[in-house]
């Protein structure tokens, strides 16, 4: 394949090319079983994800997004004032001034209750819940004013209304199809107000056609920005993706389950849910791999990762390759039938695969042992306790016979040995 992208590669199982929405951008290629729904419909021109995604594009963003609409609206509120200690030197009537101040300090208010909102916490959510809205108000609040000031005292520029589309498609923080439904209300409801003023034909078309231009300018610069925004958050996740799996088996990898079982059991502590873990070991895998050879081996995993793929399939099941012939599955807010569920799914996966294992003492075919562990987390446990605990699970399933599933449940109460319990000073 001859290319100028740069190229990331995995392997082990089909490759699939996934190309990011930015031309310029790396393809990467994924093996097939292994790419991301979502990451699927990468290359699509809608600037949407599916709503997974979509969530997580908005948390990657948060932050930043945060600081820079508290920014923005504090410069809202300094161009108000600005636009207020203007009026009181330039409108000629008292009616006019009225109508000018009083659609600044409107504009005032709004934006200082937006401000207020963001402070709160979880202000991004609250703030987006009335992003749209406020922008509708502030463009119709600075049409008013505009018109009606006009009307009375001097002709009309929309000069406002102008800055608060671009305002609101650049500054205020909402996305490009959020920007686009704010200001087609603006635009036609400036249309009525402009009828409603007495506003000449010739006069309110003009206001109309210089509006559409600054919409069309606005629109299109944020189509591309927030484009590229999703471009290279999308580039980023599949470069990380990539960074996460395992290359033979195309799971996750060690390092990415290190990584979910540290976010997850601080989670699963604060909302008080159970959590999962099955260690999953091929029985007598070195003896497969002196009978057949280290090629069959390597076959004999990736399979067995298939199969164990498909026996966790909810949205928050996470299946990762532990280490050799080991697995793990991490299910979080698992009732206890779920988890034997999955245990006895994995095993009859593994069934089905009827691959021959001359050189094993459990079977005449590969076959697995699991270990269980299934926990409500609490303060006084360790994550890594939890890890021992399956393992003894599994140590345990070798020993009576292995080719089965042992849940030691009680010892999480009584283990004292490792680092099970964290030790604390009085």
């Amino acid at each position: 394949m001859c290319t100028n992208h740069p190229v990331v590669l995995t392997r082990g199982l089909p490759l699939r090319v996934v190309r990011t929405l930015n031309s310029k951008s790396p393809i990467i290629l994924f093996p097939s079983e292994a790419v991301p729904n979502d990451a699927k419909h990468a290359s699509a021109l809608r600037l949407r994800f599916g709503d997974d995604l979509e969530r997580e594009f908005e948390l990657h963003s948060g932050e930043k997004r945060l600081t820079r609409v508290r920014l923005t609206l504090c410069l809202g509120l300094l161009m108000a004032i600005g636009f207020g200690i203007l009026d009181v030197s330039a409108v000629t009537s008292f009616a006019g001034a009225v109508w000018a101040n009083a659609s600044v300090l409107l504009i005032m208010a709004i934006l200082g209750a937006a401000i207020a909102v963001t402070q709160r916490r979880d202000g991004l959510t609250h703030y987006l819940k009335i992003a749209e809205a406020m922008a509708i108000g502030l463009g119709l609040v600075a049409a008013l004013g505009e018109l009606f000031a006009g009307a009375i005292s001097g002709p009309v520029t929309m000069t406002r209304v102008m800055l608060v589309v671009l305002y609101s498609y650049h500054l205020l923080g909402l996305r490009f199809w959020q920007a686009v439904r704010a200001n087609a209300i603006i635009f036609l409801c400036c249309g009525v107000i402009g009828y409603h003023a007495g506003l000449s034909v010739g006069a309110l078309a003009t206001t109309l056609f210089a509006l559409a231009l600054v919409n069309a300018v606005g629109a299109t610069l944020c189509f591309h920005i927030e484009r590229e925004q999703r471009a290279h958050f999308m580039e980023r996740r599949l470069l990380v993706a990539t960074a996460s799996r395992d290359g033979l088996t195309a799971l996750n990898n060690r390092r990415r389950f290190d990584e979910h079982l540290s976010t997850v059991w601080p989670l699963a502590q604060r909302d008080g849910v159970p959590l999962a873990l099955l260690l999953v070991d091929i029985d007598f895998f070195k003896a497969y791999n002196d009978w057949y050879g280290h090629q069959a081996g390597d076959e004999c995993i990736q399979k067995v990762a298939a199969a164990m793929r498909d026996a966790a399939r909810r949205p928050l099941d996470f299946t990762a390759r532990y280490g050799g012939e080991e697995f793990a599955v991490i299910l979080y807010n698992a009732s206890r039938a779920y988890v034997t569920d999955t245990a006895a799914q994995i095993h009859k996966n593994i069934a089905a695969l009827a691959l021959p294992h001359g050189n094993s003492q459990a079977a005449k075919r590969v076959t697995v042992s699991i270990g269980i562990a299934h926990v409500v987390p609490s303060l006084h446990r360790s994550a890594q306790g939890f890890v021992q605990l399956a393992d003894q699970s599994l140590y345990q399933a070798k020993e009576e016979g292995r080719d089965r599933s042992v849940s030691n449940n009680t010892a999480y109460d009584s283990l004292k040995t490792g680092i099970f319990r964290i030790n604390r000073r009085a």
